[in-house]
Protein backbone atom coordinates (compact mmCIF):
# COMPACT_ATOMS: atom_id res chain seq x y z
CA UNK A 1 0.00 0.00 0.00
CA UNK A 2 1.28 3.63 -0.78
CA UNK A 3 2.28 5.70 1.46
CA UNK A 4 -0.02 8.28 3.29
CA UNK A 5 0.03 11.78 2.72
CA UNK A 6 -1.49 14.51 4.80
CA UNK A 7 -2.05 17.48 3.28
CA UNK A 8 -2.90 19.88 6.36
CA UNK A 9 -4.96 23.58 5.43
CA UNK A 10 -6.08 26.12 8.29
CA UNK A 11 -7.11 24.47 11.40
CA UNK A 12 -9.09 25.86 14.49
CA UNK A 13 -7.22 28.47 16.68
CA UNK A 14 -4.82 26.59 18.32
CA UNK A 15 -2.18 24.01 18.49
CA UNK A 16 -4.91 21.10 17.41
CA UNK A 17 -3.92 20.65 14.39
CA UNK A 18 -0.22 20.54 14.73
CA UNK A 19 -0.64 17.90 17.55
CA UNK A 20 -2.63 16.20 14.82
CA UNK A 21 0.25 15.79 12.61
CA UNK A 22 2.51 14.76 14.69
CA UNK A 23 0.05 11.58 15.33
CA UNK A 24 0.03 10.58 12.01
CA UNK A 25 3.41 11.59 11.35
CA UNK A 26 4.40 8.85 13.84
CA UNK A 27 1.96 6.42 12.31
CA UNK A 28 4.60 6.22 9.35
CA UNK A 29 2.08 9.15 7.38
CA UNK A 30 3.65 11.98 5.42
CA UNK A 31 2.38 15.22 7.10
CA UNK A 32 2.59 18.62 4.96
CA UNK A 33 0.80 22.16 6.02
CA UNK A 34 0.48 24.66 4.12
CA UNK A 35 0.42 28.35 6.00
CA UNK A 36 -1.38 31.62 5.17
CA UNK A 37 -0.49 34.25 7.45
CA UNK A 38 2.01 34.63 10.60
CA UNK A 39 -0.75 32.77 12.76
CA UNK A 40 -1.12 29.46 11.24
CA UNK A 41 2.56 29.31 10.97
CA UNK A 42 2.93 30.03 15.16
CA UNK A 43 0.46 26.66 15.36
CA UNK A 44 2.90 24.39 13.75
CA UNK A 45 5.93 23.28 15.33
CA UNK A 46 7.93 21.62 12.57
CA UNK A 47 9.80 24.24 10.44
CA UNK A 48 10.63 21.25 7.89
CA UNK A 49 7.02 20.70 6.92
CA UNK A 50 5.77 24.47 6.73
CA UNK A 51 4.56 25.45 3.59
CA UNK A 52 4.19 29.04 3.17
CA UNK A 53 1.73 30.49 0.64
CA UNK A 54 2.49 34.32 0.58
CA UNK A 55 1.34 34.62 -3.38
CA UNK A 56 -2.00 36.17 -4.45
CA UNK A 57 -5.16 34.23 -3.60
CA UNK A 58 -5.67 33.94 -8.03
CA UNK A 59 -2.49 31.99 -7.63
CA UNK A 60 -3.95 29.56 -5.10
CA UNK A 61 -5.45 26.69 -7.09
CA UNK A 62 -2.68 26.56 -9.37
CA UNK A 63 -0.40 25.96 -6.26
CA UNK A 64 -2.37 23.74 -4.49
CA UNK A 65 -2.41 21.45 -7.96
CA UNK A 66 1.54 21.39 -7.78
CA UNK A 67 1.59 20.58 -4.36
CA UNK A 68 -0.47 17.65 -4.78
CA UNK A 69 2.31 16.46 -7.25
CA UNK A 70 4.98 17.17 -5.39
CA UNK A 71 4.58 16.05 -2.04
CA UNK A 72 2.26 12.83 -3.53
CA UNK A 73 -1.02 14.06 -1.22
CA UNK A 74 -3.41 11.58 -0.91
CA UNK A 75 -5.35 13.41 1.97
CA UNK A 76 -6.46 16.70 2.78
CA UNK A 77 -7.01 18.09 5.92
CA UNK A 78 -8.87 21.14 6.81
CA UNK A 79 -11.06 23.10 8.94
CA UNK A 80 -14.45 23.92 7.32
CA UNK A 81 -14.95 23.65 4.14
CA UNK A 82 -16.05 27.34 3.06
CA UNK A 83 -13.57 29.55 3.24
CA UNK A 84 -12.26 30.52 -0.25
CA UNK A 85 -9.17 28.91 -0.35
CA UNK A 86 -10.86 25.62 1.81
CA UNK A 87 -13.49 26.01 -1.13
CA UNK A 88 -10.93 25.95 -4.07
CA UNK A 89 -9.31 22.96 -2.41
CA UNK A 90 -11.62 20.88 -2.06
CA UNK A 91 -13.17 21.72 -5.41
CA UNK A 92 -9.54 20.23 -6.77
CA UNK A 93 -9.55 17.62 -4.16
CA UNK A 94 -12.08 16.29 -5.78
CA UNK A 95 -11.12 16.09 -9.28
CA UNK A 96 -7.86 14.66 -8.51
CA UNK A 97 -9.34 11.54 -5.71
CA UNK A 98 -8.25 12.79 -2.76
CA UNK A 99 -9.66 11.82 0.76
CA UNK A 100 -11.28 15.00 2.11
CA UNK A 101 -11.11 15.10 5.97
CA UNK A 102 -13.21 18.20 7.66
CA UNK A 103 -12.80 19.18 10.99
CA UNK A 104 -16.19 21.63 12.22
CA UNK A 105 -17.35 22.67 15.91
CA UNK A 106 -19.30 20.00 17.21
CA UNK A 107 -23.05 19.12 15.95
CA UNK A 108 -23.36 18.43 19.76
CA UNK A 109 -21.38 20.88 20.91
CA UNK A 110 -19.18 21.95 22.99
CA UNK A 111 -18.21 18.37 24.58
CA UNK A 112 -17.54 17.13 21.09
CA UNK A 113 -16.58 17.86 17.77
CA UNK A 114 -17.58 17.00 14.27
CA UNK A 115 -14.85 14.81 12.14
CA UNK A 116 -16.76 14.19 8.57
CA UNK A 117 -15.54 13.05 4.95
CA UNK A 118 -15.68 15.13 1.73
CA UNK A 119 -17.89 18.39 3.42
CA UNK A 120 -19.35 19.30 6.73
CA UNK A 121 -22.65 21.51 7.72
CA UNK A 122 -24.78 22.11 4.41
CA UNK A 123 -22.27 19.67 2.62
CA UNK A 124 -22.36 16.67 4.96
CA UNK A 125 -23.81 13.63 3.92
CA UNK A 126 -26.05 13.46 7.00
CA UNK A 127 -28.16 16.32 4.80
CA UNK A 128 -29.73 13.28 2.49
CA UNK A 129 -29.68 10.60 5.28
CA UNK A 130 -32.96 10.02 5.87
CA UNK A 131 -33.66 8.82 9.78
CA UNK A 132 -35.12 5.87 8.73
CA UNK A 133 -31.68 4.69 7.41
CA UNK A 134 -30.26 5.95 10.34
CA UNK A 135 -32.64 3.79 12.27
CA UNK A 136 -31.70 0.55 10.02
CA UNK A 137 -27.80 0.98 10.53
CA UNK A 138 -28.27 1.23 14.52
CA UNK A 139 -30.51 -1.82 14.74
CA UNK A 140 -31.54 -2.67 18.27
CA UNK A 141 -28.62 -0.64 20.15
CA UNK A 142 -30.06 1.17 23.24
CA UNK A 143 -26.48 2.04 24.32
CA UNK A 144 -26.11 5.69 26.02
CA UNK A 145 -23.27 7.85 25.56
CA UNK A 146 -21.13 8.54 28.47
CA UNK A 147 -21.21 12.47 30.24
CA UNK A 148 -18.75 14.29 28.93
CA UNK A 149 -16.25 15.72 30.94
CA UNK A 150 -17.63 19.94 31.88
CA UNK A 151 -13.86 20.84 31.23
CA UNK A 152 -13.59 20.17 27.43
CA UNK A 153 -15.91 23.76 26.02
CA UNK A 154 -13.74 26.04 28.37
CA UNK A 155 -15.08 29.39 26.38
CA UNK A 156 -11.83 31.13 27.89
CA UNK A 157 -9.37 28.89 25.72
CA UNK A 158 -11.31 29.48 22.69
CA UNK A 159 -10.97 33.42 23.08
CA UNK A 160 -7.39 33.15 24.41
CA UNK A 161 -6.12 31.29 20.75
CA UNK A 162 -8.71 33.58 18.84
CA UNK A 163 -6.58 36.80 20.05
CA UNK A 164 -3.91 35.25 20.15
CA UNK A 165 -3.68 34.20 16.75
CA UNK A 166 -4.67 37.47 15.51
CA UNK A 167 -2.51 39.16 17.53
CA UNK A 168 0.39 37.40 14.88
CA UNK A 169 -1.09 38.14 11.76
CA UNK A 170 -1.50 41.71 12.93
CA UNK A 171 2.14 42.40 14.06
CA UNK A 172 4.39 39.98 12.54
CA UNK A 173 2.76 39.31 9.16
CA UNK A 174 5.13 40.83 7.09
CA UNK A 175 5.90 37.96 5.42
CA UNK A 176 2.56 37.23 3.84
CA UNK A 177 1.94 40.78 1.69
CA UNK A 178 -1.18 39.55 -0.01
CA UNK A 179 -2.73 37.79 3.06
CA UNK A 180 -6.70 38.78 3.32
CA UNK A 181 -8.83 37.30 5.80
CA UNK A 182 -11.98 35.46 4.56
CA UNK A 183 -14.23 37.87 6.98
CA UNK A 184 -15.07 41.41 5.96
CA UNK A 185 -13.16 42.90 8.86
CA UNK A 186 -9.26 43.19 8.71
CA UNK A 187 -7.13 41.86 10.79
CA UNK A 188 -6.20 44.55 13.51
CA UNK A 189 -10.44 45.32 13.95
CA UNK A 190 -10.68 40.69 14.35
CA UNK A 191 -7.92 41.51 16.89
CA UNK A 192 -9.61 44.48 18.98
CA UNK A 193 -13.09 42.33 18.91
CA UNK A 194 -11.10 39.54 20.38
CA UNK A 195 -9.10 41.30 23.06
CA UNK A 196 -12.00 43.44 23.85
CA UNK A 197 -14.31 39.86 24.17
CA UNK A 198 -11.34 38.88 26.62
CA UNK A 199 -11.75 42.05 28.95
CA UNK A 200 -15.18 42.11 29.14
CA UNK A 201 -16.11 38.66 29.91
CA UNK A 202 -16.70 39.29 33.38
CA UNK A 203 -19.43 42.37 32.86
CA UNK A 204 -20.74 40.42 29.98
CA UNK A 205 -21.38 37.45 32.34
CA UNK A 206 -23.12 40.58 34.80
CA UNK A 207 -25.19 41.84 32.03
CA UNK A 208 -26.25 38.02 31.81
CA UNK A 209 -27.31 37.10 34.96
CA UNK A 210 -29.40 40.34 35.67
CA UNK A 211 -31.26 39.82 31.81
CA UNK A 212 -31.82 35.91 32.85
CA UNK A 213 -32.96 36.97 36.17
CA UNK A 214 -35.39 39.03 35.13
CA UNK A 215 -37.10 36.29 32.34
CA UNK A 216 -37.26 34.06 34.95
CA UNK A 217 -39.02 36.05 37.27
CA UNK A 218 -41.22 37.56 34.83
CA UNK A 219 -43.49 34.33 34.39
CA UNK A 220 -44.98 35.41 31.80
CA UNK A 221 -44.44 32.21 28.49
CA UNK A 222 -41.85 33.30 25.98
CA UNK A 223 -40.47 31.69 22.91
CA UNK A 224 -36.45 31.78 22.41
CA UNK A 225 -34.25 32.76 19.17
CA UNK A 226 -31.16 31.33 19.42
CA UNK A 227 -28.87 33.90 17.45
CA UNK A 228 -25.92 32.86 15.33
CA UNK A 229 -22.57 34.77 14.32
CA UNK A 230 -23.40 36.71 11.45
CA UNK A 231 -19.91 35.71 10.07
CA UNK A 232 -20.26 32.21 10.58
CA UNK A 233 -20.05 29.75 7.57
CA UNK A 234 -23.24 28.37 8.34
CA UNK A 235 -25.15 31.21 8.74
CA UNK A 236 -23.68 32.87 5.49
CA UNK A 237 -23.48 29.85 2.94
CA UNK A 238 -26.43 27.45 4.27
CA UNK A 239 -28.98 29.98 5.38
CA UNK A 240 -31.44 32.32 3.66
CA UNK A 241 -30.28 35.84 5.04
CA UNK A 242 -27.85 38.22 3.98
CA UNK A 243 -27.36 39.70 7.26
CA UNK A 244 -28.64 39.17 11.17
CA UNK A 245 -30.79 42.06 10.89
CA UNK A 246 -32.87 40.40 8.12
CA UNK A 247 -33.53 37.20 10.77
CA UNK A 248 -34.52 39.33 13.77
CA UNK A 249 -36.65 41.41 11.07
CA UNK A 250 -38.38 38.04 9.93
CA UNK A 251 -38.55 36.79 13.82
CA UNK A 252 -39.98 39.93 15.44
CA UNK A 253 -42.79 40.23 11.76
CA UNK A 254 -43.84 36.21 12.67
CA UNK A 255 -44.44 37.23 16.08
CA UNK A 256 -46.29 39.93 16.32
CA UNK A 257 -48.40 37.94 13.39
CA UNK A 258 -49.60 34.46 14.99
CA UNK A 259 -48.03 35.21 19.33
CA UNK A 260 -50.52 35.19 21.64
CA UNK A 261 -50.53 38.94 23.26
CA UNK A 262 -49.78 37.97 26.27
CA UNK A 263 -46.24 35.76 25.26
CA UNK A 264 -42.92 37.43 25.11
CA UNK A 265 -39.76 36.76 22.68
CA UNK A 266 -36.94 36.15 24.12
CA UNK A 267 -33.30 36.57 21.72
CA UNK A 268 -30.22 35.13 23.04
CA UNK A 269 -27.11 35.87 21.38
CA UNK A 270 -23.69 33.50 20.38
CA UNK A 271 -21.40 32.60 23.41
CA UNK A 272 -18.63 34.11 21.17
CA UNK A 273 -20.52 37.26 20.13
CA UNK A 274 -18.35 40.23 19.66
CA UNK A 275 -20.82 43.16 19.17
CA UNK A 276 -19.87 43.24 15.32
CA UNK A 277 -23.51 43.07 14.15
CA UNK A 278 -25.50 45.76 16.04
CA UNK A 279 -28.15 42.76 17.57
CA UNK A 280 -29.40 45.02 20.37
CA UNK A 281 -29.67 48.49 18.78
CA UNK A 282 -31.17 46.86 15.71
CA UNK A 283 -33.64 44.94 18.03
CA UNK A 284 -34.99 48.14 19.66
CA UNK A 285 -35.43 49.79 16.61
CA UNK A 286 -37.27 46.80 14.88
CA UNK A 287 -39.10 46.16 18.21
CA UNK A 288 -40.85 49.51 18.57
CA UNK A 289 -41.72 49.29 14.69
CA UNK A 290 -43.83 46.25 15.50
CA UNK A 291 -45.29 47.46 18.97
CA UNK A 292 -43.61 45.18 20.74
CA UNK A 293 -40.72 47.24 23.03
CA UNK A 294 -42.19 45.16 26.56
CA UNK A 295 -42.66 41.85 24.96
CA UNK A 296 -38.97 41.72 23.23
CA UNK A 297 -35.26 40.61 25.61
CA UNK A 298 -31.80 40.41 24.83
CA UNK A 299 -29.73 37.86 26.66
CA UNK A 300 -26.27 38.20 25.97
CA UNK A 301 -24.68 34.58 25.59
CA UNK A 302 -23.88 31.81 28.50
CA UNK A 303 -25.37 28.57 28.95
CA UNK A 304 -28.40 27.85 27.11
CA UNK A 305 -29.73 25.37 29.32
CA UNK A 306 -31.67 27.44 32.10
CA UNK A 307 -33.73 29.68 28.90
CA UNK A 308 -34.45 26.70 27.17
CA UNK A 309 -36.28 24.73 30.46
CA UNK A 310 -39.79 27.38 30.32
CA UNK A 311 -39.72 27.79 26.76
CA UNK A 312 -42.79 26.95 24.79
CA UNK A 313 -40.64 27.15 21.44
CA UNK A 314 -37.64 27.81 19.76
CA UNK A 315 -36.21 29.56 16.39
CA UNK A 316 -32.78 29.65 14.65
CA UNK A 317 -31.42 29.78 11.12
CA UNK A 318 -29.39 26.64 11.73
CA UNK A 319 -27.72 26.78 14.87
CA UNK A 320 -26.25 23.66 16.46
CA UNK A 321 -27.90 24.67 19.49
CA UNK A 322 -30.98 23.35 17.88
CA UNK A 323 -30.13 19.95 19.24
CA UNK A 324 -30.45 20.91 22.53
CA UNK A 325 -33.84 22.38 21.65
CA UNK A 326 -34.59 19.02 20.12
CA UNK A 327 -33.06 16.94 23.36
CA UNK A 328 -35.68 18.53 25.09
CA UNK A 329 -38.65 17.66 23.35
CA UNK A 330 -39.59 21.72 22.25
CA UNK A 331 -40.89 22.62 18.99
CA UNK A 332 -38.22 24.33 17.05
CA UNK A 333 -38.41 26.23 13.26
CA UNK A 334 -35.23 26.46 11.86
CA UNK A 335 -34.65 28.68 7.75
CA UNK A 336 -31.19 26.92 6.68
CA UNK A 337 -29.70 23.88 6.11
CA UNK A 338 -29.03 21.80 8.87
CA UNK A 339 -27.53 18.10 10.00
CA UNK A 340 -30.81 18.29 11.90
CA UNK A 341 -33.45 19.75 9.93
CA UNK A 342 -35.54 16.52 8.88
CA UNK A 343 -39.11 16.41 9.00
CA UNK A 344 -39.74 14.22 11.85
CA UNK A 345 -37.80 16.70 13.94
CA UNK A 346 -37.95 20.32 12.86
CA UNK A 347 -41.41 22.92 11.74
CA UNK A 348 -42.44 23.75 8.21
CA UNK A 349 -45.58 25.90 9.44
CA UNK A 350 -45.25 29.23 8.48
CA UNK A 351 -43.98 31.49 11.18
CA UNK A 352 -46.79 33.23 12.28
CA UNK A 353 -48.75 30.28 12.72
CA UNK A 354 -45.72 28.31 14.52
CA UNK A 355 -45.81 31.03 17.39
CA UNK A 356 -49.39 30.42 17.41
CA UNK A 357 -49.61 26.72 17.85
CA UNK A 358 -45.85 24.90 17.07
CA UNK A 359 -45.80 21.19 15.75
CA UNK A 360 -43.39 19.23 18.59
CA UNK A 361 -40.55 17.08 17.62
CA UNK A 362 -41.04 13.52 17.36
CA UNK A 363 -38.94 12.67 20.13
CA UNK A 364 -37.78 8.73 19.28
CA UNK A 365 -36.88 9.92 15.97
CA UNK A 366 -34.61 12.40 17.94
CA UNK A 367 -33.39 10.16 19.87
CA UNK A 368 -32.36 8.06 16.69
CA UNK A 369 -30.93 10.79 15.50
CA UNK A 370 -28.90 11.93 17.68
CA UNK A 371 -27.50 8.20 18.71
CA UNK A 372 -26.19 7.95 14.82
CA UNK A 373 -24.31 10.75 15.38
CA UNK A 374 -22.55 9.80 18.48
CA UNK A 375 -21.57 6.77 16.72
CA UNK A 376 -20.43 8.05 14.29
CA UNK A 377 -19.03 11.94 13.33
CA UNK A 378 -19.17 12.97 16.88
CA UNK A 379 -15.87 13.05 18.72
CA UNK A 380 -15.33 13.72 22.38
CA UNK A 381 -13.12 16.61 22.78
CA UNK A 382 -12.62 20.08 22.01
CA UNK A 383 -9.71 21.72 19.69
CA UNK A 384 -9.19 24.71 22.59
CA UNK A 385 -8.92 23.55 26.46
CA UNK A 386 -5.93 20.87 27.17
CA UNK A 387 -8.30 18.43 28.36
CA UNK A 388 -10.30 18.33 25.81
CA UNK A 389 -7.94 18.21 23.25
CA UNK A 390 -6.03 15.70 24.63
CA UNK A 391 -9.12 13.63 24.96
CA UNK A 392 -10.02 13.89 21.12
CA UNK A 393 -6.40 13.26 19.64
CA UNK A 394 -7.11 10.08 21.41
CA UNK A 395 -9.43 8.82 18.72
CA UNK A 396 -8.51 11.73 15.87
CA UNK A 397 -5.84 10.02 14.01
CA UNK A 398 -6.82 6.50 13.87
CA UNK A 399 -10.57 7.76 12.35
CA UNK A 400 -8.36 9.95 9.72
CA UNK A 401 -5.90 6.54 9.09
CA UNK A 402 -8.99 4.13 8.47
CA UNK A 403 -9.89 3.39 5.03
CA UNK A 404 -13.74 4.17 5.48
CA UNK A 405 -15.36 7.50 6.95
CA UNK A 406 -17.57 7.20 10.29
CA UNK A 407 -20.57 6.27 8.35
CA UNK A 408 -19.35 3.91 5.69
CA UNK A 409 -18.06 2.31 9.04
CA UNK A 410 -21.16 1.94 10.79
CA UNK A 411 -22.70 0.93 7.65
CA UNK A 412 -20.32 -1.70 7.35
CA UNK A 413 -20.74 -2.95 10.98
CA UNK A 414 -24.37 -2.84 10.55
CA UNK A 415 -23.86 -5.06 7.62
CA UNK A 416 -21.66 -7.57 8.99
CA UNK A 417 -23.92 -7.60 12.18
CA UNK A 418 -26.98 -8.81 9.62
CA UNK A 419 -24.78 -11.25 8.21
CA UNK A 420 -23.91 -12.89 11.28
CA UNK A 421 -27.17 -13.16 12.91
CA UNK A 422 -28.74 -14.41 9.84
CA UNK A 423 -25.79 -17.10 9.50
CA UNK A 424 -26.42 -17.50 13.33
CA UNK A 425 -30.16 -18.92 12.04
CA UNK A 426 -28.97 -20.93 9.68
CA UNK A 427 -26.72 -22.93 11.85
CA UNK A 428 -29.41 -23.38 14.13
CA UNK A 429 -31.94 -24.46 11.81
CA UNK A 430 -29.35 -27.34 10.38
CA UNK A 431 -28.08 -28.28 13.57
CA UNK A 432 -24.53 -26.83 13.80
CA UNK A 433 -23.13 -24.41 16.75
Amino acid sequence: MAKRSFLFLQGPHGPFFDRLGQQLRAAGAGVWRVGFNRGDRAFWSDAGSYIPFTAPQADWPETFRKLIGERSVSDLVLYGDTRPVHAEAVRIARQYGLRIHVFEEGYLRPYWVTYERGGSNGHSRLIETPISRMRAMLGDTTAQAPDPDPRWGDLRAHVFYGALYHWYVMLLNGGYPHFRPHRSLNVRQEFQLYLQRLLLLPLHATERILATRRIDRGGFPYHLVLLQLEHDSSFQHHGPFRTMTDFLECCLKGFAEGAPPHHHLVFKAHPLDDGRAPIRSDLRRLAKAYGLSNRVHFVRGGKLAQLLGPARSAITVNSTAGQQVLWRGIPLRTFGAAVYAKPELVSSQPLPAFFAKPDAPDRKAYATFRRYLLDTSQVPGSFYSRAGRTQLLRRAADMMLCTRDPYDTLNAASGQQIVDLSTRKRNMQTGFH
